[in-house]
């Protein structure tokens, strides 16, 4: 069967990937390419030719499962279509989205795997192997000398496709020994090269506070030197990413969900929906809306179908509003929501506080608006003295970030660790049948 592969049209610098494994016969190749540059494109659309020219089993390697679904199985390109519409359709026998595994109707297989499992590897007769995003692998050499020998047996290639995270990583490694090495085909390419978004809109985000010029040149620029001035938890978060405590969590009604507000005076609220089991902070579901009134916000927790336990409030909410004379605190008492007040304490302590629980936090893939504002929390940077200020950028991402750092503050209000089976079996009928869980049924106090 002769197939046409042209669902795709590559850019000059991606075909140099294809270029270097198809006809300058490279087995080893890594391509440090700037962000949203469709270093990924390059790399499957690679896989996808080396399935059909050839049966063989291909990994597409990402730090962890979830990273490996997001990057590929469930991505979409710019003009909306997905990465696997890029397969013809009549060269595919079946698609196993369990075990993100691709199989081809002359018996090759590419399958999607997380490096935290690199352990099934072995055995794995792999011809082919492509690693993601290595920059924040964990356990990245390891996870290459284990399929080093297949690949060698083989005869097949290695590609590593990835954007710098400074130099304590394998990428700044590997980078150190290809670079100098005439059996790898070493790629590093800067916005300069591949052009493929305009400076006008990356000067843009940064008169406008949006990035820093760290981030420019690590993001675009591809520097090693990394972002001491970053984000203030974009580590922690990416950590928590490779460890998959970033995906989908359902509400346990065993727990009560507690809540944590960042109240806005004159513009966004926040709120986090979050339940502590086992010591583990599980942020479940979040909240934030501009220019509401404090009924608008209570009404839409009591709307949640969440047992509650805790509301956690930053401690301005005391102050007494200019109309009604009354403060807030007062104001949600009345509407049948209790506060807890979270300590005052210093802005930059709140968010030290937040970096040192971050190892127990596991987020909703769904609460996009947090993940974000944890991407993009950052100092304010100072464009006439080039230096950053001591405190955050105030800026959309604020609101969410607060609310983390009043939740993380006040977990010693909230955590409940020594809870009895009892305990748990009577939440678990107050969550299903309401507060008269003891008496159901027929036998329940409600009339109707």
């Amino acid at each position: 069967m002769n197939i046409k592969l042209d669902s795709i049209k590559l850019k000059p610098y991606q075909e140099l990937i294809i270029d270097a494994i198809e006809n300058k016969g490279y087995r080893k190749v890594v391509a440090i390419m700037p962000r949203r540059s469709g270093k990924d494109v390059a790399a499957f659309w690679l896989c996808v030719r080396q399935a059909l020219k050839k049966t063989c089993n291909i990994f597409y390697i990402a730090p962890s499962y979830t990273m490996a679904k997001r990057i590929i199985w469930n991505s979409i390109l710019s003009d909306g279509r997905r990465f696997l519409d890029l397969i013809p359709p009549q060269v595919i026998s079946s698609m196993n989205s369990q075990e993100l595994l691709i199989r081809f109707i002359n018996g090759s297989t590419i399958q999607l795997i997380g490096a935290l499992n690199y352990n099934n590897l072995v055995g794995s007769n792999a011809y082919a192997v492509v690693f993601t995003e290595y920059s924040i692998f964990q356990d990245g050499g390891k996870c290459y000398q284990l399929i080093k020998p297949i690949l060698a047996y083989n005869g097949g290639w290695c590609l590593f496709v990835s954007t710098p995270r400074g130099k304590a990583n394998h990428l700044y490694d590997l980078w150190q020994v290809a670079r100098d090495h005439k059996d790898w085909f070493a790629l590093k390419l800067t916005l300069d090269e591949t052009k493929h978004i305009n400076l006008e809109e990356i000067n843009k985000e940064l008169s406008e506070g949006l990035t820093t010029p760290d981030l420019i040149q690590q993001e675009y620029y591809c520097s090693f030197a990394g972002v001491d001035s970053g984000s203030y938890w974009s580590a922690q978060l990416d950590k928590a990413r490779v460890e998959d405590r970033v995906q989908r969590f359902e509400y346990d009604p065993t727990f009560k969900v507690n809540t944590a507000w960042d109240i806005g005076y004159s513009d966004s609220t926040s709120i986090l929906f979050y339940q502590v089991i086992n010591n583990k902070i599980y942020i479940i579901d979040e909240y934030s809306s501009e220019r509401e009134a404090l009924t608008h916000y209570v009404k839409i927790v009591q709307h949640r179908p969440y047992l509650y336990g805790y509301h956690i409030a930053p401690h301005d909410i005391k102050v007494h509003e200019f109309s009604s004379g009354i403060t807030r605190l007062e104001t949600a008492r009345q509407l049948g929501l209790n506060f807890t007040i979270a300590d005052d304490i210093a802005l930059m302590d709140g968010i030290d506080c937040v970096r040192n629980t971050f190892n127990r936090i596991f987020i909703d893939e769904r609460c996009k608006t947090l993940l974000r504002a944890i991407e993009n929390y950052r100092p304010e940077y100072d464009a006439k003295r080039q230096m950053y200020k001591d405190r955050p950028l105030h800026d959309v991402h604020s609101h969410m970030a607060d609310a983390l750092r009043y939740l993380c503050v006040s977990l010693p209000k909230t955590s409940d660790d020594h809870t009895t089976a009892e305990e748990l079996d009577r939440r678990y009928r107050q969550a299903v049948y309401g507060d008269d869980s003891m008496h159901t049924g027929f036998f329940s106090n409600n009339k109707f």
